[in-house]
C-alpha cells in the first residue's frame, strides 16, 4: 500500500506566491499562464517538484475551447480559436516537462465543465441547459480530450486526473470519454463536496459517487482512482471512511474484481476556514467555525494512516488543492516518511 505525494494548489501559488492576478481578463486561470508567462508558470511548477513530489499535475485544469475563445491575446484579438490552441497544450507539457525530476510522473490536469463556465460552477453542479446530460456532457469531455491526442501528447503523459467532479452523471460521461478516446494510461476520478453533507452538489450519495467511478460501465474506461479534492480537510475523515466501506462491498458482492480495486487520491484544500466566493473571485473568511486546530499536514496524514490501516485501496497518492503550497506539501511528504 505504496503512498505517494501529489502537488498543491496551482492557482492559489501563483496568486500568493508570484502575484499573479486572475480576473475576467483570464477566463482560463492558471492555464492562462500558457499564453502570458510559462517561464513563471515553470518556476511556480519547480517550487512543488523542489517539495519531493511523485506526481506532478499539468496547467490544464480549465482548457476549454470555450476558455480559449474568451481570451484574447495581440495575435488573436478576438479570441484563441480551436486550430491554435495545440501550440499552448505543448507548452503545458514542456513546461511540466521540464520542471519535473527524475522521480517525477506527470498527470494531466482536466477540471469538469462547470470550471470552465463564468462564474464557475464546480462547486454548484448547476449546468447550462446545452450541458446538463451526460451525452452532452460525454461530448464535451470527449471534444476537450481531442485537443490533446490530435496534439500526440497522451503518450507523454504517466496519469489522466479528471477533477472536482460535481455531478454523478459528469463521472459517467468522463468515464465514457476517456474510452472513446482510446487513453489506456491510468485514469483517477475525483470529486468536489463543498457542503457540510456528505453529498455531491448535485444530491449524490457516497455510494452513488463510488459506484459511478468504479463501477461497471458499459464503454467507460476502468480508473485506477478514486478520490476527493478540493474539499475541506475536515470533511476528509468521513467521506474517505465512506469511501472505503464502498469499496470493500462492491468487492465482497464481486462488482469490482481484485485487480481494479481502486487507489484513493486526496487532495484537499489547505484553507483555514476561506471559502472561495465565485461571483467576487476572492476568498472569504467564514468566522464561528471551530474545529481541529492540528497543522493541515498532520491532519491529512493521520486520514491516511487510518485508511491505509482499514487496507481498503490498493495505494495512495495525496497532495492539496487550493491554498495548499508548495511549502504544506513539503511538510506533508515529511508527516508521511514517519509511518
Amino acid at each position: 500500500m505504496a503512498v505517494q505525494t501529489l502537488d498543491g494548489g496551482l492557482g492559489t501559488s501563483l496568486q500568493d506566491y508570484y502575484s499573479v492576478t486572475f480576473d475576467a481578463s483570464t477566463p482560463l486561470w492558471a492555464s492562462h499562464l500558457l499564453v502570458s508567462d510559462p517561464a513563471t508558470l515553470l518556476s511556480c511548477q519547480r517550487d512543488f517538484v523542489n517539495a519531493n513530489i511523485d506526481v506532478l499535475l499539468t496547467a490544464t485544469y480549465q482548457v476549454s475551447i470555450e476558455g480559449f475563445a474568451r481570451t484574447k491575446t495581440p495575435d488573436h484579438p478576438h479570441g484563441i480559436p480551436r486550430n491554435a490552441i495545440p501550440a499552448y497544450l505543448r507548452t503545458a507539457v514542456e513546461v511540466a516537462e521540464k520542471a519535473k525530476n527524475d522521480r517525477t510522473s506527470i498527470a494531466l490536469s482536466l477540471g469538469p465543465y462547470g470550471a470552465c463556465m463564468i462564474p464557475g460552477q464546480e462547486y454548484s453542479g448547476n449546468y447550462d441547459e446545452e450541458h446538463s446530460s451526460e451525452d452532452a456532457l460525454f461530448c464535451w469531455h470527449w471534444e476537450r480530450l481531442r485537443l490533446f491526442t490530435e496534439a500526440d501528447l497522451i503518450q507523454r503523459m504517466q496519469y489522466i486526473a479528471i477533477e472536482t467532479l460535481p455531478r454523478v452523471d459528469e463521472i459517467r460521461a468522463s468515464r465514457r470519454a476517456v474510452h472513446a478516446a482510446g487513453i489506456t494510461l491510468p485514469l483517477w476520478i475525483s470529486c468536489v463536496f463543498p457542503e457540510e453533507t456528505d453529498t455531491l452538489p448535485d444530491g449524490s450519495t457516497v455510494e452513488q459517487v463510488v459506484q459511478a467511478v468504479v463501477g461497471y460501465l458499459d464503454g467507460g474506461a476502468t480508473p485506477w482512482g478514486i478520490g476527493i479534492n478540493c474539499t475541506k480537510i475536515h470533511k476528509l475523515p468521513t467521506l474517505v471512511d465512506k469511501f472505503g466501506n464502498c469499496v470493500a462491498s462492491m468487492v465482497a458482492a464481486g462488482q469490482i474484481q481484485a485487480q481494479d480495486v481502486p487507489s484513493l487520491v486526496l487532495y484537499p484544500d489547505g484553507t483555514n476556514g476561506e471559502v472561495y466566493n465565485t461571483t467576487t473571485q476572492a476568498w472569504e473568511k467564514k468566522e464561528g467555525r471551530r474545529g481541529d486546530t492540528r497543522q493541515w499536514e498532520v491532519q491529512l496524514a493521520q486520514v491516511v494512516r487510518d485508511a491505509r490501516a482499514k487496507g481498503q485501496f490498493r495505494s495512495y497518492l495525496v497532495g492539496g488543492c487550493c491554498k495548499a503550497s508548495h511549502y504544506d506539501i513539503k511538510k506533508l511528504g515529511k508527516q508521511l516518511r514517519t509511518d
